[in-house]
């Protein structure tokens, strides 16, 4: 590897946004870690196509609510980066990670709600602690919000929240490490025709159709509506916005 190429790790990479985003960050020249919870081969095929674009990739097995695995985690892929790269550092985090939970507040139980906690904010937070010491000068981090934290639907009080929590915790991160000049930014995506959450977006027609209907740009978003988003704030050209909060929605309830 080039260590004069930046280097960004994305979590949950080897599908959907995450994918989206490992991809087109490699579309900029940058090379990328991509982090899987469980399926290798997914995550192999994305390592396969970075390469085909020209730049260097390698996979790692995360699951980001188990922050006990996050110091062997990061020693892995740091020793890595140094016998490759002569340089333990990346420039960006990506922390994209996650998972859905659909329950009324009054149906909600403990463990749901310790689970969605722990991926959506816990890991968040002491992933980027553990990180902390290697993110290059300059760098930036990225998180991934909702629009749900923006408006609220039925079923999604737990997961909302969680993404409100990580849009507030976005500020504090661009202020504390604003002397290091790393930039801390959110992005908040609309609903995305993936297989997050089951799929429903995509494939539940109703649910297609109501989110179109109360969209300006009268769709569901794809992917390739968010990869792009964050490919942008690892660039210089994003280097003078930090703390910021980015909805890519395509206008819902505005």
């Amino acid at each position: 590897m080039n260590t004069k190429t930046k280097i960004a790790l994305v979590t949950g990479g080897s599908r959907g946004l995450g994918k989206n985003s490992a991809l087109k960050i490699a579309q900029k020249g940058l090379d990328v870690i991509i982090t899987y919870k469980s399926s290798k081969e997914e995550a192999d095929a994305v390592v396969s196509e970075i390469k085909a674009i020209g730049q260097n990739a390698f996979a790692y097995q995360l699951d980001t609510r188990d922050v006990k695995s996050f110091d062997a985690f990061v020693k892995n892929i740091t020793d890595h980066l140094e016998s490759e790269r002569g340089s333990s550092n990346i420039d960006f985090l990506i922390n994209n990670a996650g998972t859905a939970l659909y329950a009324p507040i009054a149906e909600t139980t403990e463990e749901q709600l310790d689970d969605i906690v722990n991926v959506h904010f816990k890991g968040v937070f002491f992933l980027t602690q553990k990180m902390l010491p290697f993110i290059n000068n300059g760098g930036g981090i990225v998180n991934i919000s909702s629009g749900l934290a923006r408006f609220a639907l039925p079923g999604s009080s737990v997961y909302g929240s969680m993404k409100g929590g990580v849009e507030m915790l976005t500020k504090y991160m661009a202020k504390e490490l604003g002397a290091r000049k790393i930039k801390a930014n959110v992005i908040a995506p609309g609903a995305i025709e993936t297989d997050f959450g089951g799929g429903r977006t995509r494939d539940d027609e109703n649910v297609n159709s109501m989110i179109s209907s109360i969209t300006a740009l009268g769709r569901a978003g794809l992917p390739d509506d968010i990869g792009g988003v964050v490919a942008f704030l690892c660039t210089e050209d994003a280097g003078w916005i930090t703390g910021q909060r980015i909805e890519a929605s395509g206008g819902m309830f505005l």
